[in-house]
């Protein structure tokens, strides 16, 4: 029994411990589960330490008076001798009261914690798999998970985790808490698995990196069957059905397991109402659906939610494809129409719509809260994050740094965001740590306030330091919102005319906005770079500015214009000649202004060597060099190399150069000029730009192969070497992104084994492709060798003897047609004609194809068409494989010439276009038609050049973005606002041709053959 002084004495020691209750905490000292232990000081300061000292010492009695027979000792020894596991002991139970619950119903997961017995461990995501690994049913699933957010939270309330390293793990625990639902909702329906192939996305919080202790788990759910090709194709109609309903039936699942509340509790709820639709769409889509969504009818919010979009858990592929799909959708949001008003009206409704008298409370979504921070950085993020990609993280804190660090927000704005951030998030984590209950308002009872401010650190008056903290980072957050968000990206500060009556900034953004710009604050700073000031330099470009954005706002793309412009004068400002050659020559400034408003690749080759420029106002500067002279240039500049490197970096200086030279001649006579209209024979211009890049890429060949030579065997190579340009490359047809489809020929040379002079080819070969992909800021060049004899399976290269055996016994008809393209590009001219004379009997061949040939390219064509076009694509504007697109024009061709050439000579060449007018001429196809296929083909291709034109990459499709479109459309002659005009076109004309090739190609004969010899 306790004697009355000692009850006073530890009365007192309790009250200046921080006790608010000291006599119900000396009743609780007094139990018999803490007898060993109830006299120690040690024990009584941990208790004092925690964030609320009452609630700690509850749930450590709770704890000792649960232990299973013989192991309380154990737990009581480590309270007094281990003081890290104590304070993460004692932490948790002062801090949270459920997971004092948790601890009473499991009283030994306290043991766990010793797991963690370093404070610089932090589990990751493979740990907490292991965690939960066991859990085989949804209730020890809630077990596991909450032993594992144990983990968490007793390192958190410790300090040996910052609240951005508790949102990460928070997030690592529920990937892996959903990955084990998938597998216990896979393992119940075991069937249901087999037929579907299910990819999990997070978004959000989880997506981001930064899930709080109690949140939705906001998350996607993207389908397919389970032998579809990555979510692109591969299952019919009534596969995609079923595994669809299958994969709804484990995607639901799933979300129960994680939602329903048992005796353990919620583990949270999946959210999956930021999907396509919300809640009135389908719960499982597949990859093309939710494409076709986003692409049609997604509104600006789901871009910005799109932008935490993360996989974490089914299907990796699958979730990786998704990813890599809808990614330049996010960044690409920005240029929709009213984009940033759109993002500001949903954020003024978020604050609307918080009850009044809750809206002084909320942490989260009032005024100077955590949604303020978040909406800010995303906005600047998806602004800016199309040009930089730097910003394109989910995590709130990474995109800040990042926005400072490239210059978006200034430093000092971005650290009072940061603590401000750190701070609002810390006092979310501990309110909601407490109950474990969804929840952003801050309390209004004293104890909570009181429980809230200690576990921030704040032990002196923890209320009232409290209350002041979360004012001032408030008042912060609100005032940086404010400036960040609402103020244009930059002031309209432009002075361009000293003397005159200026524009207003307002005026001068709206006047801009009027003529296209879609930045006009942007605009307003290059116009201030490029005209303020007294040099020389500021006078010229003032003359030229305003002629040359109307040039700009004559294009798709007014901003990247001039932006552009800004970086060629940046780097040849100073350079005496360019401002005089665009001053004085009538025709290059605006050449200039149309390249560098057309899209990306003519300014990307710009960029990298700007002196190209001076090729715009030469009168001959962009007619087509010969192939004869490219190739005389590279070599020489090949011969002058130190090594195979150096070499091949000058090579690859001219095609740079040669593409500029090619792209800009491309984009003046489709545009046209005051002085030059756009050129009306667009198959002259096909023709001009494929014969151009063609003979470039022949050129480089020829270069590497030069070096490849020189670097292993001297002047002479062991073994005569040619190389075969075959598909487009040997057609001559080649576009800006197109690969150098070949075949590789040798014969040794005199008294050469044979075996050394195939290891030698072999070794040329190579080295030219290792060349040709060093990395570089050049374009790339890659060389294609699958069309040869046996294809990958056979070898890279053999010598004509082994061409003619293998052409004797075993080649198939497919392959003769892919020689119809076949020409000598490279190496030793005598070799490569003679293997021209070898093919020539395959591709021409005498008396023409017989009927079981012609069966089997009409089956090979139907069977392409039927496999080839890639899921989702719409077959009506697919330039390539789709209806009317250059597959269908380029095999009716084909069959042309393989059974006609023999006796026709005009067919018997590997152009296109060339063997469609001889066929015409030799009367095998009306004029009409020949026309319509011509059309077709000439538009198809004139489609796949803009797109690489405008993105700067290939592509076989219109592009999906407005202004991309916008600018193929303005490449192919329509003016702005009539891009349907171009697609309805696009329609009618390969519809036309597809019909002329389902009779010439296939024919009625040739259906009735299928219908009665069996296809």
């Amino acid at each position: 029994m306790t004697v009355p002084g000692r009850r006073s004495s530890t009365f007192i020691r309790l009250l200046r411990s921080g006790f608010t209750d000291p006599s119900a905490a000396a009743r609780l000292l007094d139990t018999e589960a803490l007898a060993a232990v109830r006299a120690d000081p040690v024990l009584l300061d941990a208790l004092g330490a925690t964030a609320d000292p009452d609630l700690a010492l509850r749930g450590l009695v709770r704890l000792a008076e649960a232990q299973p027979s013989g192991e309380l000792p154990g737990l009581l020894d480590t309270l007094v001798s281990a003081k890290p596991l104590r304070d993460r002991l004692l932490g948790v139970l002062g801090a949270s009261e459920a997971l004092g619950d948790h601890l009473a119903r499991h009283p030994r997961d306290w043991i766990d914690l010793v797991t963690y017995e370093a404070a610089d461990l932090h589990p990751g995501l493979p740990e907490f798999e292991r965690g939960l690994a066991d859990a085989h049913d949804p209730v020890a699933l809630r077990v596991a998970y909450r032993r594992c957010l144990l983990s968490i939270a007793a390192r958190d309330v410790c300090g040996t985790i910052d609240v951005a390293q508790t949102a990460a793990e928070l997030a690592d625990l529920a990937t892996a808490t959903l990955r084990a639902a998938l597998r216990i909702a896979t393992a119940a329906a075991p069937e249901d698995a087999a037929l579907c192939r299910l990819a999990v996305i997070a978004m959000g919080k989880c997506g981001g990196n930064e899930l709080n202790y109690v949140s939705d788990v906001d998350v996607i759910f993207v389908g397919d069957a389970a032998n579809g090709a990555n979510g692109a194709g591969g299952a019919n109609g009534a596969d995609e059905g079923k595994a669809l309903q299958a994969a709804t039936r484990l995607a639901s699942h799933l979300m129960r397991i994680c939602s329903e509340t048992t005796v353990e509790g919620t583990i949270w709820p999946v959210d999956a109402n930021l999907r396509p639709e919300g809640r009135n769409g389908p719960l499982v889509r597949t990859l093309a659906s939710h494409l076709a969504y986003y692409q049609r009818w997604a509104k600006t919010w789901e871009f910005q939610a799109l932008l935490k979009a993360r996989a974490v858990a089914g299907d990796e592929a699958l979730g990786t494809d998704y990813i890599d799909a809808i990614t330049p959708l996010v960044w690409q949001a920005a240029e929709r129409e009213n984009f940033v008003p759109d993002v500001q009206k949903m954020r003024r409704r978020v604050v609307d719509n918080i009850p009044a008298a809750q809206v002084d409370r909320e942490l989260k979504l009032g005024p100077g809260g955590l949604r303020d921070v978040e909406f800010a950085v995303q906005l600047l993020q998806l602004v800016h994050g199309r040009s930089d990609a730097t910003l394109h993280s989910g995590t709130t804190l990474d995109a800040l740094h990042a926005l400072a660090a490239g210059g978006y927000v200034g430093r000092a704005d971005a650290a009072q965001l940061h603590d401000a951030y750190r701070f609002l998030r810390a006092m979310e984590h501990r309110i909601q740590l407490y109950r474990l209950r969804r929840t952003h308002l801050v309390p209004e009872d004293e104890n909570d306030l009181r429980r809230l401010g200690r576990s921030m650190g704040l032990r002196t008056e923890p209320v009232a330091e409290l209350n002041k903290a979360w004012r001032r980072h408030a008042s912060v957050v609100r005032r940086l919102h404010e400036k960040l968000f609402y103020r244009p990206l930059l002031d309209a500060v432009a002075q361009l005319t000293p003397g005159e009556t200026r524009l207003s900034p307002r005026a001068a953004g709206q006047r801009l906005e009027a003529l296209g710009y879609a930045d006009p604050a942007s605009a307003l700073r290059h116009l201030e770079a490029l005209a303020s000031g007294v040099t020389r330099k500021a006078a010229i470009q003032r003359t030229l500015l305003p002629v040359m954005l109307g040039w700009f706002a004559d294009s798709a793309d007014p901003d990247a214009g001039l932006l552009n412009f800004r970086k060629v004068s940046d780097a040849l400002g100073k350079t005496p000649w360019y401002l005089r050659l665009l001053r004085d020559e009538g025709a290059a400034a605006e050449n200039l202004a149309r390249v560098l408003s057309a899209g990306r690749l003519a300014p990307d080759l710009l960029m990298r060597a700007p002196e190209a420029v001076a090729l715009l106002g030469d009168p001959e500067g962009l007619a087509p060099r010969t192939h004869e002279a490219l190739v005389q240039e590279v070599l020489a500049a090949v011969g002058r190399a130190e090594n195979p490197e150096t070499a091949v970096a000058a090579a690859r200086g001219v095609r740079r150069r040669e593409l500029f030279r090619t792209a800009a001649a491309d984009i003046i006579g489709s545009y046209g000029t005051e002085d030059s209209p756009a050129e009306e024979d667009h198959g002259a211009l096909v023709d001009r730009v494929g014969g151009a890049v063609s003979d470039l890429t022949a050129a480089t060949i020829a270069g590497a192969l030069r070096a490849a030579v020189q670097a292993h065997f001297g002047d002479t190579l062991p073994t005569r070497f040619a190389v075969i340009g075959v598909g487009r490359f040997g057609g001559h047809e080649l576009g800006y992104g197109s690969d150098a489809d070949v075949l590789f020929v040798h014969e040794p040379r005199e008294g050469v084994d044979e075996q050394e002079a195939a290891k030698a080819a072999q070794t040329v070969i190579a080295e030219m492709r290792r060349l040709l992909q060093l990395p570089t800021a050049d374009p790339p060049l890659l060389i294609d060798a699958d069309l040869r004899p046996e294809g990958r399976s056979g070898p890279l290269v053999r010598t004509l003897a082994s061409y003619a055996a293998y052409y004797r016994r075993w080649s198939l008809t497919w392959e003769s047609q892919a020689l119809l393209r076949a020409e000598p590009v490279a190496g030793e001219e005598e070799l490569g004609r003679r293997f021209i004379e070898l093919i020539d009997p395959l591709r021409y061949p005498a008396e023409g194809l017989g009927e079981d040939a012609v069966r089997e390219i009409r089956r090979l064509k139907a069977r392409m068409e039927s496999e080839r076009l890639p899921r989702g694509a719409d077959p009506t504007l697919h330039t390539k494989l789709g209806r009317g697109g250059l597959s269908d024009v380029e095999w009716t061709v084909q069959l042309m010439q393989m059974r006609h050439a023999w006796a026709e000579p005009g067919l018997r060449t590997t152009r296109t276009r060339e063997a469609l007018a001889a066929a015409h001429a030799a009367g095998l196809i009306p004029t009409d038609e020949a026309q319509i296929l011509d059309e077709a083909w000439v538009l198809a291709t004139r489609v796949r050049n803009a797109v690489m034109l405008v993105r700067g990459r290939a592509g076989d499709t219109f592009p999906s973005e407005a202004r991309e479109l916008a600018a193929v459309g303005r490449y192919l002659g329509y003016a702005e606002g009539t891009v349907g005009e171009l697609l309805d076109d696009y329609r009618r004309i390969t519809r036309r041709a597809r019909a002329v090739v389902e009779e010439l190609f296939y024919g009625a004969r040739a259906v009735v053959e299928e219908l009665f010899y069996g296809g």
